[in-house]
């Protein structure tokens, strides 16, 4: 499979000078950014630089406070509903009796009338969507009696269920030991043949042989479009040097990024 952003494709995700303030602190400066189709951008950077508030706002959760989104050619509003997203962290009761299947389910909550009995066509779509990560056979089980890599794809599935364009992840395999966290990287590869994601990570490593492009994030985002990681970029957004190292996985540190004027998008 083509492991490059194909620039030629129709751009899903735009943001233009965009700016996000909490309680009077900026925490996202000026971001410029294009997602083409069925891209897969890994964002990086430090805790508190601003990935999940980039996430948020991009689901309508969070307001910019200058700048414009569009999503699909759309406002927010109107776009979101084009947009699956999975949490970083989904706090629940162990002991509270929904089934996997059930949690699935909640993913058509978002854009359809309240109250509406499933048809028997979005009954098909929570199916597929098991079937996509491969969790068709825990459908019926609860949710607490699964694996923390097992719930992972239940949340993914969640998300698929509005048949999304555009898939957002906020650290899908932060608590995941490695070898679940392979298998979910596997299925958004597979996941990525027909919808375009943006994952944060601080998996670099990880990251870096899965997707298309990285992005660094602290306020500011450096992106370009690339996979390559380079010192420069690690320095702009963490404030000191910064060791490299891959451990037997595919990795490039190519020339130092450019900047465009003073915007870093």
């Amino acid at each position: 499979m083509d492991n490059k952003p194909n620039k030629h494709a129709p751009a899903v995700i735009e943001m233009a000078g965009v700016w996000v303030s909490l309680d009077s602190q900026t925490i996202l400066e000026d971001i410029h950014l294009v997602v083409y189709e069925t891209d897969f951008i890994g964002l990086i950077g430090p805790n508190g630089g601003g990935k999940t508030t980039l996430l948020k706002t991009l689901i309508g959760l969070l307001q910019p406070t200058a700048g414009k989104i569009r999503i699909m050619g759309k406002s927010v509003a109107d776009g979101r509903c084009q947009i699956g997203y999975v949490p970083q962290s989904v706090e629940f009761d162990r002991q509270f009796p929904i089934r996997a299947w059930e949690v699935v389910q909640m993913g058509l909550l978002g854009c359809r009338k309240p109250f509406r009995p499933i048809s028997p066509e979005e009954r098909a779509v929570i199916e597929y969507a098991l079937e996509q990560v491969e969790m068709e056979e825990f459908g019926q089980r609860a949710i607490g009696e699964l694996s923390v890599g097992q719930r992972q794809r239940v949340y993914i599935a969640r998300a698929l269920t509005s048949q999304p364009q555009i898939l957002l992840l906020d650290e899908p395999t932060a608590s995941v030991d490695p070898q679940a966290a392979s298998k979910i990287y596997d299925l958004l590869r597979r996941i990525n043949r027909t919808v375009t994601i943006v994952m944060v990570s601080h998996d670099m490593n990880v990251v870096s042989s899965y997707v298309k492009s990285i992005g660094c994030l602290n306020r500011r985002l450096h992106y370009h479009g690339k996979k390559e990681v380079t010192q420069d970029m690690m320095y702009a957004i963490y404030k000191c040097p910064i060791d490299l190292i891959a451990h037997g996985l595919p990795h490039r540190v190519l020339s130092a990024h450019e900047e465009r004027g003073d915007k870093h998008a």
